[in-house]
């Protein structure tokens, strides 16, 4: 189904864990070329590779702080010395950061928020256009920018985590207009929009707490990170999404119909 996603270039920004890790082992298994990113190497990283390089795919860690710009640009670059350049980039770093009610929230806060959430995403798409814009070029297909959005960029979010959910909401209403300047270069720009995942991201929710967010969920549970990948290569494959642009794709169990 996935046919073409083979050989393609393929960066996602932290994803050394959850819904990241879960897309670059299904990128892999499409014999894409992936670059897995995060601050430091996970624990397992040297079996990690070794296993998702035994097939058709190949993945490399390039290691990065996606919430400074300079570090952003590094990324990119090495991302393009090792796979001399970019079909689909992936915005997938982001997190709380912490809980903080707004008679808490200083300066420093804000920023370490919203540089995680929103500039991450911002400065890798602009250091990556013009590879995209050349991928384009090249395969006269499309390129595309993924971004990770959320449920609270639609109902605000939980406790402490406005300036979370603000971050995701301005994710995703910046692609607009970046379909409405860019569309013409080639690249496509769409967002997978989870729920409430059984991932690290909730690792602060005990069990009681976590069961009592899935009896708000019509499907009775949280979901799984590799129920959300399909939805990165959907996104990814011109075959599959090529007419599809601006979009935003809710996986949340029924927990948030917009």
């Amino acid at each position: 189904m996935y046919n073409d996603l083979k050989g393609k270039r393929v960066l996602i920004t932290g994803s050394t864990l959850g819904i990241g890790r879960a897309a670059v082992e299904a990128f892999a298994r499409c014999g894409a070329k992936v670059g897995m990113n995060g601050r430091k190497a996970p624990a397992d990283l040297e079996s990690t590779l070794a296993r998702l390089n035994d097939g058709e795919g190949e993945v490399a860690f390039l290691p990065a702080d996606v919430s400074n710009s300079e570090e952003c640009k590094r990324l990119v670059e090495a991302f393009v010395a090792r796979f001399g350049g970019i079909d689909v980039l992936i915005n997938n770093a982001g997190g709380l950061v912490g809980r903080k009610p707004i008679d808490e929230i200083d300066d420093g806060f804000f920023d370490a928020v919203t540089d995680l959430n929103a500039r991450s995403a911002l400065m890798m798409t602009k250091h990556a256009m013009p590879h995209l814009k050349a991928s384009a070029q090249a395969s006269g297909t499309t390129a595309s920018v993924i971004c990770l959005g959320s449920i609270a960029g639609y109902n605000g979010g939980g406790p402490g985590a406005s300036l979370y959910a603000a971050a995701k909401a301005w994710l995703h209403n910046v692609q607009k207009n970046w379909v409405t300047y860019h569309t013409k270069d080639g690249i496509r720009f769409n967002i997978v929009s989870p729920g409430t995942f059984d991932t690290p991201f909730h690792a602060d929710k005990n069990d009681e707490a976590k069961a009592q967010i899935a009896r708000t969920i019509p499907m009775g549970r949280l979901g799984l990170a590799e129920e959300c990948a399909p939805a990165f290569l959907f996104f990814a494959s011109h075959a599959c999404s090529g007419y599809i642009t601006g979009q935003i794709l809710d996986i949340n169990g029924g927990q948030f119909m917009p």
